[in-house]
């Protein structure tokens, strides 16, 4: 069971950083039908960074009050919600609007995830450190 979880935590890891570049690379056909000009993705990015630091500041704090568990589901649930709705936006302020759930969902998932790995498993299991049981060898 704990192995599962620990796969299950690593997948969550992985999933954090996959959309963030599918907007990069879907904003080039994006910005002409929103009629604005290409650099505005940087804002974009800007909301989603600026959420991701409030969230990742204020993680400690929620996860002390709701547990880790709680605060995962409902960043993930936060960040599934903005990703349906960046596809059915159809101008820049509400995809801009879209950023901020995206942003404050991102940064709790990755402070709460590293918090409870910290706290419940061995300090190899946060960096993929080589170890004895591992196929990678030191070298």
């Amino acid at each position: 069971m704990i192995h599962i979880l620990l796969a299950i935590i690593y997948a969550a890891f992985i999933s954090l950083g996959l959309p963030d570049a599918l907007l990069g690379s879907a904003w080039p056909a994006m910005y002409r039908e929103l009629s604005v000009p290409v650099s505005y993705s940087g804002a974009i990015f800007m909301i989603i960074a600026g959420g991701t630091i409030v969230s990742s500041l204020q993680s400690d704090r929620l996860t002390k009050i709701f547990g880790s568990g709680k605060v995962t589901a409902f960043s993930v649930l936060l960040t599934a919600i903005a990703l349906f709705g960046f596809p059915v936006s159809h101008s820049y302020s509400t995809l801009c609007l879209w950023a901020i759930p995206y942003g404050l969902g991102a940064g709790s998932v990755d402070a709460s995830l590293n918090n409870y790995v910290a706290v419940h498993y061995a300090s190899r299991h946060m960096s993929c450190y080589p170890c004895d049981t591992c196929t990678i060898r030191k070298r």
